[in-house]
């Protein structure tokens, strides 16, 4: 119940974001009718057709992407039209024949009649919910987050209705304060006529900036600076209990029985698992997956807690969860295991099945079982390594196991493992791929799916970045077409990743970094030398910088010196 009050209370934020711009002009367009037959089903139409569409993006995949695109381009002309109407009543008068014979009411609610239609408001509702694009903050993201990876669920729609079902309460408000103004120039100015014109005007320009891709580009990078903070406060006070309850220094209480581990597609480092082999054991989940920064920097805690308490009855059990393609690989997977050095049993979770049976959501997450498979405690993500070891060692104690009360491991991560900068980091996690990303800065809108030649611009802003060069922008990531190929990122942390790898199976794609223009010299990652060069050779997290000295606004490059590398996400510490 707490996350649907949170969605809802993110869709009612939405009024303060300037990503709603593009909308409202087709809100206030009609706030001068009765709100039950023409804003209250444009809202439901608008409402509704957003659930749907986010709610396929977040399970089908590109295809649905797509499909949207399409819907999008369809939308628009349905509204140029309405626009068109508004403005013109000479022209509304002309088409209202054949619109009635084909059951439209669009030029009845855009001439003199004052009767509204709610079959055209709830189509002008389905149009604006095509065209509606909301500023995927922490609250959206969230909810999007859990609909791809748990899968089809009622649930799932319910709080993407929900978050829609805020934005339009909030809406609902305006429109109503919309139409007491329009009826109060009516009565004041006598101006009827000009204001549908003017309005005609405002939905015409709504139309040319939603065309341009104004609605999901700068509006949307303006929406996380107004309204991300507050957003995620909401998310913070909702998870907050769930961590204060892991860290409790009381009885820890009992969360649930341990789900099967049937669901893996392969095991490494040990035979297949079941829950009725592991009674009698204190056992550790550990969800993570080779690529994830937060993962990589918990690792090496996980490994020297499975080495210190195996012998005392503890096992620990890492489920590799992908969150990008390339890691549902089995090989990759099972080098990622090798060079990483992870020694105990890792459950290959593919198809999600073990982690939907959790219900989970983090990379990394720890969850801690008692002797009688049940789920003691949870961690989610990384950190608060100290109180996870004293979960451990109270769950060992309480299975008969009193050995297990010595000092703590202290296992700090060397290299790309080593901890983060903690408060100096302010650049977040960003996808190349347009499913979760594409916001660069960049001249004009990404062309997806197909090569296109970028120019890279100067960045200014902090956490802006841009493309150089022939790439093809797809849903996960970007492919270089062609030597050359160049991105850039004006970052601020100690630390900065990339996730790279290679079209081709086995290629190898040479690099060379610069930090603000100069080669990194003593600031160069794990991944490159004084220089700035390295190679791709593998779908993997690379480590480009660390910074030796104090941590500063930085714009990083990197120059991709042959074609066919694939880039996925940049991560920092």
């Amino acid at each position: 119940m707490a996350l649907f009050i949170l969605a809802y209370l993110g869709g009612v934020l939405t009024i303060i974001s300037p990503c709603i711009l593009p909308v409202l002009p087709f809100v206030f367009a009609r706030a001068d009718r009765p709100f039950v037959k023409s804003g209250l089903p444009l809202l439901i139409g608008m409402a509704v057709t957003f659930a749907g569409v986010a709610t396929l993006a977040g399970l089908g995949g590109g295809w649905v992407v797509q499909a949207n695109g399409y819907g999008r381009i369809a939308a628009l002309v349905v509204l140029a039209f309405f626009g068109l109407l508004l403005l013109f009543p000479a022209l509304a008068d002309r088409v209202t024949r054949p619109l009635v014979a084909l059951g439209s009411r669009l030029s009845a609610d855009a001439g003199d009649s004052d009767a509204s239609s709610f079959a055209t408001s709830l189509l002008l509702g389905v149009a604006t919910g095509l065209l509606w694009a909301p500023c995927a903050g922490p609250i959206l993201g969230l909810v999007l987050a859990g609909a791809a990876l748990q899968g089809a669920s009622v649930r799932t729609s319910l709080l993407l209705l929900a978050y829609a079902a805020g934005a339009a309460t909030s809406l609902m408000l305006a429109l109503m304060v919309g139409g007491r103004v329009f009826a109060a120039m009516k009565r004041s100015l006598g101006a009827t006529e000009w204001l549908r014109r003017g309005l005609g005007v405002i939905v015409l320009a709504a139309v040319v900036l939603i065309a341009l891709g104004v609605d999901t580009g700068l509006l949307t990078r303006l929406s996380l600076a107004s309204t991300a903070r507050l957003e995620q406060s909401l998310v913070d006070r909702v998870r907050g209990p769930q961590q204060a309850a892991t860290a409790a220094g009381g009885v820890l209480p009992v969360e649930g029985q341990m789900p099967e581990l049937s669901g893996a597609t392969a095991w490494l480092n040990s035979p297949p698992l079941t829950r009725e082999a592991l009674r009698g054991k204190v056992v550790l989940v550990d969800f993570w997956t080779y690529s994830c920064i937060n993962c990589l920097r918990s690792l090496p805690y996980v490994e020297a807690w499975a080495k210190t308490y195996g012998g005392q009855g503890l096992v620990v059990i890492g489920v590799h969860a992908p969150e990008f393609a390339f890691e549902k690989d089995l090989g990759n997977v099972r080098r990622a295991v090798h060079d990483l050095g992870v020694t105990y049993p890792v459950a290959v979770d593919n198809d999600d099945a073990i982690w939907n049976a959790f219900h989970n959501n983090y990379w990394p997450a720890h969850y801690f079982i008692d002797g009688q498979g049940r789920i003691r405690a949870h961690h989610f993500g990384e950190g608060d390594y100290a109180e996870s070891e004293r979960i451990i060692r109270r769950l060992l104690a309480e299975n008969g196991d009193r050995q297990a009360m010595g000092g703590l491991v202290g296992a700090p991560g060397q290299g790309v493992g080593a901890a983060a900068s903690g408060g100096e980091v302010k650049s977040p996690e960003t996808y190349i791929g347009y499913e979760r990303g594409a916001l660069v800065a960049n001249p004009g809108r990404v062309v997806r799916d197909q090569p296109h030649a970028y120019s890279l611009t100067p960045l200014s802003r902090l956490n802006s970045w841009a493309l150089g060069g022939v790439w093809t922008v797809e849903i996960q990531h970007a492919t270089a077409q062609a030597a050359g190929a160049r991105i850039a990122y004006r970052f601020h942390a100690r630390d900065l990743h990339l996730v790279l790898g290679t079209a081709a199976e086995g290629a190898k794609v040479r690099f060379r970094v610069t930090l603000d223009g100069r080669p990194p010299g003593k600031d160069h990652g794990a991944d490159t030398d004084a220089q700035g060069f390295g190679a791709v050779s593998g779908h993997r997290l690379y480590q480009l910088i660390r910074q030796a000295g104090d941590v500063d606004d930085r714009t990083f490059a990197i120059e991709f010196l042959d074609p066919g590398v694939q880039a996925y996400a940049f991560t920092f510490g």
